[in-house]
């Protein structure tokens, strides 16, 4: 176990090539990913309270990004989620808001969106309006 660099954004998807894909958007971007294949995989990590974010995949095989929002805010980390999908409802939608995420995107997303609901999670940026969550 690596401690996890301060400010880093942490990554958690089962599909590799999807993975890879925001890993390198976000080097290009400047920051700095750590990703994990599985929610179980995180938990397993030194605590994630330094990290700026984590991006998490709706559906994940065992533990859900939902269930892994959840199991953190019940350990008291405060770190701001972004809950991604392929799998988008508004019922979805508003249960990742309801548990505390920090945004919420459908796949396919562009790389832009995904990088301001990073920026807004550091707050750097503006909240989205309330249409836009």
């Amino acid at each position: 176990m690596n401690p996890i660099p301060s400010g880093a954004v942490l990554v958690v998807d089962d599909d590799d090539s999807m993975r890879q894909a925001i890993e390198r958007l976000l080097h290009a971007a400047g920051s700095n990913p750590r990703t994990y294949p599985s929610a179980e995989a995180l938990l397993a990590e030194s605590p994630v309270e330094g990290a700026a974010c984590i991006v998490t995949d709706f559906q994940l095989p065992a533990m859900s990004g939902l269930e892994l929002l959840t199991e953190l805010r019940s350990r008291g980390n405060q770190t701001p989620v972004i809950v991604v999908t392929a799998h988008d409802t508004p019922a979805l939608r508003q249960e990742a808001m309801r548990r505390g995420a920090c945004a919420y995107l459908a796949k396919p997303f562009l790389g832009s969106d995904l990088l301001a609901a990073i920026e807004v999670a550091r707050g750097s940026a503006p909240s989205p309006t309330a249409e836009d969550a």
